[in-house]
């Protein structure tokens, strides 16, 4: 490329730099600074210059804390759930058999359904009253009684990872199909002919392929959890007893429902931290997959 065509390029890319810097970059900065005072949602009192207190506080929040381990532990199970039946059905579905096709196009629907709209099905389906799933229970005589799933405190969390883990494995499954589609055949026919078994054929040959792809679906889906709010504020808003509060939620009640804009952005630039550090396991795993 000519010094002449970089430069044009350079003058192209201008419109998305200052779209981007205006639309994200002036955002996250106010965030900063407001992360430094102790202003409030309304503003009746003049915002005052409290340093790192914010900080030093949120460290000693039990309640932030609590959320960020109500995050991690959502992103642990969620994540782990979603990784284990997205690769099996993927495996499952690379298989010949009657009906394969409509079978893999019925696959995208779970994950096509917007968060919204599979947050109000599933609480819907957990209704104590009328819900589908106490009926089934109690036909097949699992249960003696109807249960309130998301007014328990230990049921709540549970019942929201099960309805995320169902919307979101297809698209683990999806990549691990796709990720199949490229193995050379010739591969698992010399196998077969070197006399290897169907497990050493997918630990030696199949998983190390689709391993690449895999990575990448975890970071991604890891930080897409960490920082988990709309299903969750959906279904319970944080509760019961505040066992279902993300950290999202709890940087939400802060700002906004607790009025205090300063600690609440406090908080929430410790959240986008713990989140670059996931972007930068994401670049390093894309960085390794493009040298191999």
């Amino acid at each position: 490329m000519s010094i002449a065509e970089a430069r044009k390029c350079n003058v192209l890319i201008v419109p998305m730099v200052v779209i981007m810097g205006t639309m994200i970059g002036w955002p996250l900065l106010q965030t900063f600074f407001l992360s430094f005072t102790d202003t409030t949602l309304m503003g009746l009192e003049p915002a005052g210059f409290v340093g790192w207190q914010n900080f030093v506080d949120a460290f000693h929040d039990d309640g932030f804390l609590s959320s960020l381990k109500v995050s991690l532990l959502f992103a642990l199970v969620v994540v782990t759930s979603e990784m284990v039946l997205g690769t099996s059905v993927g495996l499952l579905v690379h298989q010949p058999f009657i009906g394969r096709s409509l079978v893999r196009a019925l696959l995208i629907l779970p994950w096509a359904v917007p968060t919204v709209v599979n947050a109000i099905m599933w609480r819907l389906i957990y209704n104590p009253e009328y819900g589908a799933l106490n009926s089934l229970l109690f036909q097949l005589g699992i249960m003696k009684e109807y249960t309130s799933w998301l007014s328990n405190a230990d049921r709540a969390l549970p019942s929201i990872m099960f309805a995320d883990v169902w919307k979101n494995f297809s698209l683990v499954a999806l990549i691990t199909l796709s990720a199949l589609q490229t193995l050379p055949l010739s591969q698992i026919e010399a196998a077969k002919i070197d006399g290897a078994g169907a497990g050493q054929r997918f630990f030696y040959i199949t998983l190390p392929h689709i391993i690449p792809s895999l990575q990448v679906a975890l970071v991604l889906r890891i930080i897409e959890t960490v920082k988990v709010f709309d299903i969750i504020y959906i279904m319970t808003k944080g509760g019961p007893a505040n066992k279902t509060r993300s950290g999202s939620i709890f940087v939400y009640q802060e700002a906004f429902t607790n009025s205090r804009m300063g600690s609440g952005s406090a908080f929430a630039i410790i959240m986008v931290a713990l989140i670059m550090i996931l972007i930068c396991m994401y670049l390093r795993v894309l960085t390794t997959k493009r040298s191999s």
